[in-house]
């Protein structure tokens, strides 16, 4: 047999189109875009220009012959994936739809549409949204006989979790559960008993959820050798961007494509590192080498985005993580000759208002609210800065979530006060009738029917009256009239704190753990709830201040669920709050870092984990280098615990393991100047506003 290679073109021009890449690239970018054949890992640093070098290389291989068709580029997003094949058609000339970009479960989608078949599907199956996903668990669980409501089974969405994460980690759904949800661990047989039917009913119904896209991805490759050598011909060259954010299923999959050519290129930065609690898998970036040795390494340490004295604080606190490669981030950005500020404040209030008050001072000053940013670390630590916000109009939207006290764990709660404080509240006694184990919407209203027309619901309820309508729904009604009991109580009545912590204790928490996948998390914002209420004298003060906070400024109350973003107002212009997680990628010129806190950032429930400090600290640096040109960190000196306490705070670790002269500090003075009231120029508010340094 004859063996004929085909020859590429010549590449005709390409010194030229080399002389415009040094043009329009600087030198770390160039060595990746026009890196030659092989491995390569590229260590792209915050605001470094990564999608820039990446968007050359794809140009760069296209120009040197390489066929579109024949280049995978895997992104977070698809619309990353677009923009940067826009941009490559610019920068050529040509057509760019033949190559193969996008998510990893997009591609993948692409390779099962074409080899189902080899699995036991058909090539026209449909893709599950996480809702079918959940109501096909539901029906599972049904036809496995488990009495979920008597035996605390995992609602479907903690199953869906459970099931994920296994799959995602390529870890079995045991470990899984001892691990993660040891409280499930006694149904542990029942739990993969589910899997197992669930499994099946897919393949029966021709259904794959997002998952199976990546997991009958690599079983086609694994399975199927002639699949298998396929795609390994086709990809001669793979580009992976936010390499250190992939799992370990899809870092397994880039090793099957990339066993023939080895040419593939990894993209990302160890130090941002910050989603292994979702199934990333950090050390597919810190192991590349071990795994292709014959890789190349490129770093892009030069930042485009931030000041040198931002950068320096960012560099020496990234320092202190053991397993990373080292980098030093280098400014590209004159000094605009001001440090990062470090806040100390009194308390919580005191660091909200000064978050409003210098806020509103940096939009005076010229800088628009659309590039501000108030960042933390969970999404109850935005608590007091909400409610200081809406109080001063300052518009804003929020990315961790739906706004604190409209969350459902939130509403759950504070019905239950509700109810004591108005036992004639409708609403709030059917939320809290549904929260019965085996109470539904149907047997809450018949319930309600009983309790209308009495002059006191709560006493009828704790008498006993109504028993004989409710007993038959199982003995979740008798543990219910007690928590009533104790939550009038005369240690309990008037204080709102004590009736948070008596719902937790008395079947709410464990209601989380069955109920919701990020249960802890929830639990957090509940146990922050009962701090926050501490401070006022009665219930009826604690839910008025709610009330007026929830409704003002935006009409009739409106039903809010679960929203990415949600917006305070109809303003042009927002104030952005959000976690640091739903951070990343983005920057902006001013950013708030608020309760970096002993306790606080870094998490205590992340420091479980023995690497668990490392990724505290990656995600810290992540919010160090959102901010471009100011960047403010604060935490209170004291906070008040369920018993109105009173608890010293000391400052995060973070803060005081670099060194103290990157920071500048600020002593913040209440401004006691009296406010004319308009309208009335005899009478005067003192009111605490502007603060200095």
């Amino acid at each position: 047999m004859k063996r004929y290679v085909i020859k590429r073109p010549d590449g005709g021009g390409l010194p030229d189109r080399l002389a415009r890449y040094r043009e329009e690239l600087n030198e770390e970018q160039l060595a990746v875009a026009s890196a030659p054949p092989g491995a390569g890992l590229v260590i792209a640093g915050a605001g470094s220009g990564k999608t820039r070098a990446i968007t050359y290389r794809v140009a760069y291989l296209i120009e040197q012959g390489v066929a579109p068709a024949r280049i995978m580029l895997a992104t977070f997003t698809n619309r990353a994936a677009r923009e940067m094949l826009r941009r490559v058609e610019h920068l050529t000339g040509g057509e760019m739809r033949r190559v193969w970009g996008g998510t990893f479960h997009r591609i993948g989608n692409l390779v099962l549409r074409r080899h189902a078949t080899g699995l036991g599907y058909q090539s026209n199956y449909t893709i599950l949204d996480s809702e079918d996903a959940r109501d096909l668990l539901a029906v599972c669980v049904g036809e496995t006989g488990i009495d979920s409501r008597a035996r605390r089974f995992p609602k479907p969405e903690v199953l869906q979790d459970i099931i994920s994460f296994a799959t995602n980690t390529d870890q079995p759904v045991a470990e899984i559960i001892a691990r993660r949800y040891p409280h499930f661990e006694p149904l542990t047989e029942q739990i993969m008993r589910v899997d197992t039917i669930y499994l099946e009913r897919k393949r029966v119904r021709n259904v794959m959820d997002y998952d199976d896209l990546l997991l009958n991805w690599k079983r086609l490759l694994v399975e199927r050798e002639e699949i298998a050598k396929i795609y390994a011909e086709q990809f001669e060259h793979i580009l992976v961007d936010e390499f250190q954010d992939t799992n370990k299923l899809q870092s397994e999959i880039v090793d099957l494509l990339a066993m023939k050519n080895r040419n593939v290129m990894v993209v990302g930065d160890d130090a941002q590192s910050i989603f292994a609690w979702r199934g990333a898998e950090w050390t597919n970036i810190y192991e590349f080498p071990k795994r292709y040795p014959e890789a190349r390494i490129y770093r892009l340490e030069t930042n485009y985005r931030s000041t040198p004295e931002i950068l320096a604080l960012a560099n020496q606190s990234i320092q202190r993580n053991r397993q990373q490669f080292p980098k030093a981030l280098r400014a590209a950005r004159p000094s605009l000759g001001i440090g990062p500020a470090l806040v100390p404040c009194r308390d919580a209030d005191q660091q909200a208002a000064f978050v409003a008050a210098r806020v509103l001072e940096l939009r005076d000053e010229g800088t628009p609210l659309e590039d501000i940013a108030v960042l933390y670390r969970s999404h109850y630590h935005s608590l007091e800065v909400q409610l200081e916000l809406t109080r001063r109009a300052v518009p804003y939207r929020i990315r961790s979530g739906v706004r604190f006290f409209e969350q459902a764990h939130i509403k759950d709660v504070i019905s239950y006060l509700r109810l004591v404080a108005n036992p004639r509240d409708e609403l709030a006694w059917k939320r809290v009738l549904r929260l019965i184990p085996q109470v539904g919407t149907a047997t809450a209203n018949r319930i309600w029917e009983q309790l209308a027309d009495a002059p006191d619901p709560l006493a009828l309820v704790r008498r006993g009256d109504v028993d004989k309508a409710a007993l038959r729904r199982g003995s979740g009604w008798g543990e219910f009239r007690v928590l009533l009991d104790a939550l009038v109580q005369d240690e309990a009545r008037n204080n709102p704190a004590k009736q948070i912590e008596i719902v937790l204790a008395s079947g709410y928490e464990a209601h989380l753990a069955n109920t919701y996948e990020n249960a802890e998390a929830r639990l957090e914002d509940l146990r922050q709830l009962a701090r926050y209420s501490a401070r006022y004298n009665s219930t009826e003060d604690f839910l008025a201040e709610l009330a007026l906070l929830s409704t003002e400024r935006y009409g009739a109350p409106q039903a809010v669920a679960g929203e990415d973003v949600v917006m305070s107002g109809d303003e042009d212009e927002f104030l952005t709050l959000t976690s640091v997680h739903q951070a990343k990628g983005l920057e902006w010129r001013a950013v708030f870092i608020i309760w970096a806190a002993d306790g606080k950032f870094p998490s205590p429930r992340a420091l479980r984990d023995t690497e668990g400090e490392e990724e505290e600290r990656r995600l810290w640096y992540v919010a160090l280098t959102r901010a471009r040109d100011g960047l403010y960190i604060t935490y209170p000196l004291m906070s008040t615990d369920y018993n109105r306490q009173t608890v010293v705070q000391r400052p995060s670790r973070f803060v005081t393991e670099v060194s103290p002269d990157l920071y500048e500090i600020w002593e913040l003075e209440e401004d006691r100047t009296p406010l004319l009231v308009a309208g009335e120029a005899d009478e005067v508010m003192d009111e605490p506003d502007g603060y200095v340094h």
